[in-house]
């Protein structure tokens, strides 16, 4: 089981930045990937960016060069800098954790942080 407590967000104006942090308690050892989707108002829950255990990030093409993910020394603790803000970033970010247990893999969820863009 792994628990995910994410912080920031807020409001910003457009070219802002803001800063969203998630930790992760409990069987944190058993983490093999941990990232940030969001869900924009009558939209899907889309990918935004990720981190393996072995430090590899990745980004959805929307933020590549505008966010930077990273993780805490611990490494139970992941950021998500997002820089040069647009109104079409404006989400709930949900923070994500993918363990693997007993070769089970299981999708932990945050209970997310409103991010709105606006001026």
């Amino acid at each position: 089981q792994v628990d995910l407590v994410e912080s920031g967000g807020g409001l910003v104006q457009p070219g802002g930045s803001l800063r969203l942090s998630c930790a992760a308690s409990g069987n944190i050892f058993s983490i093999r990937s941990m990232g940030w989707y969001r869900q924009a108002p009558g939209k899907q829950r889309e990918w935004v960016a990720d981190i393996t255990s072995g430090g590899t990030t990745n980004y959805a093409d929307s933020v590549k060069g505008r966010f930077t993910i990273s993780r805490a020394n611990a490494k139970n603790i992941v950021s998500l800098q997002m820089n040069s803000l647009k109104p079409e970033d404006t989400a709930v970010y949900y923070c994500n954790a993918v363990d693997l247990v007993a070769a089970i893999s299981t999708n932990y969820w945050g209970q997310g942080t409103q991010v709105t863009v606006s001026s």
